[in-house]
């Protein structure tokens, strides 16, 4: 999906709910049956409860498979800080998945930090250290933010000070760390299923924000969505 920018509203904002039925009804007409069927199977199971933050991944397929298990969990936000190394979407390993993800781009670790704190967020780094919470401990009642570091030197000290909290996986061998590809999707694997159990949680995105999801998804899946579905906004 293309980059979303932080705190920009949404093309279809100002649009009501029935206003925006009606637009994807009229979208949905220009794809497949298959399509439409994925489409209405899978937005109920998005969640934004929990997001990722990268910051500054070195090794673009790590990043590409970090996204790759955004989507497979259902995780819909990842926020990427890459004032150092550019972030690539695209490539063989996420097969796609950047099409169905939103991402966010942000200068700085402390300019992410204050978005997903406007927005309610508590925001975890990932770390191995002996006195930080286990990743089936963590307390997930209010919306979470994992934050994942580098390959070689893991998060700076910036993105750690700042944090308001720490979680780690257990490991039980000689090696210290995971790869940061394989920590976020046990992490998001473990997180996300003990939120989908939990009843308590309003995980899932209300009416109006999964109907604004699907149309980005047809934009996505249209040839020239952007320009289909904007006409058709003007037409509405």
């Amino acid at each position: 999906m293309p980059e979303r920018i932080p705190n920009l509203p949404s093309l279809f904002a100002q649009l009501s709910t029935e206003q925006k039925a009606t637009l994807y009804s009229r979208a949905a007409e220009l794809f497949s049956d298959n399509k439409r069927e994925l489409f209405d199977r899978l937005a109920p199971l998005r969640t934004r409860h929990i997001c990722v933050v990268l910051e500054n991944i070195y090794q673009s397929h790590n990043a590409a498979a970090v996204l790759r298990s955004c989507d497979c969990f259902g995780v819909q936000d990842v926020h990427v800080v890459d004032d150092k190394n550019p972030f690539n979407p695209a490539g063989d390993v996420a097969v796609g998945s950047s099409k169905w993800v939103d991402y966010y781009r942000h200068t700085s670790i402390q300019e992410a930090y204050k978005h997903l704190h406007a927005n309610g967020y508590r925001i975890v780094a990932t770390l191995p250290h002996e006195n930080d919470t286990m990743i089936t401990d963590l307390d997930i009642s209010q919306p979470t933010a994992l934050v994942f570091g580098t390959e070689l030197t893991g998060l700076t000290q910036e993105a750690i000070d700042l944090a308001d909290g720490y979680v780690k996986i257990p490991m039980y061998g000689f090696t210290e760390s995971f790869n940061i590809s394989v920590c976020a999707a046990l992490s998001l694997f473990s997180l996300t299923e003990r939120m989908r159990r939990n009843p308590d949680l309003h995980w899932q995105l209300d009416d109006d924000a999964l109907l604004d999801l699907k149309l980005h998804w047809a934009m996505q899946t249209i040839r020239d969505g952007d320009k289909v579905v904007k006409n058709l906004l003007e037409n509405l």
